[in-house]
């Protein structure tokens, strides 16, 4: 008896993408939160707030959660974050 065992990958990788040039630093900066709207997500992203604007100097934060906790975030959320210097997004299981 034999088994043909076949690799689910594909032949060629992925076209790879370019990270975001890095701030200098977070002073006066808006960061943006993205939850997944689960319940792990708000003491996580209050703690990180605090300490954002604390430790860091940052000016404003925006918070956003995602109409579909398993979904990409909603289109107009992603067009909300041009307006933003940086973004964070979290997820709460």
């Amino acid at each position: 008896m034999s088994f043909l065992v076949l690799d689910p990958t594909p032949e060629k990788a992925p076209p790879q993408g370019q990270l975001a040039p890095r701030l200098a630093s977070l002073e006066g900066k808006t960061v943006g939160f993205i939850s997944n709207g689960k319940e792990g997500t708000k003491g996580f992203f209050s703690h990180l707030e605090r300490l954002l604007r604390e430790e860091h100097g940052v000016g404003q934060v925006v918070s956003r959660t995602k109409s579909n906790y398993s979904a990409p975030a909603d289109a107009a959320i992603v067009a909300e974050t041009k307006g933003w210097d940086a973004v964070i997004s979290g997820i709460g299981d």
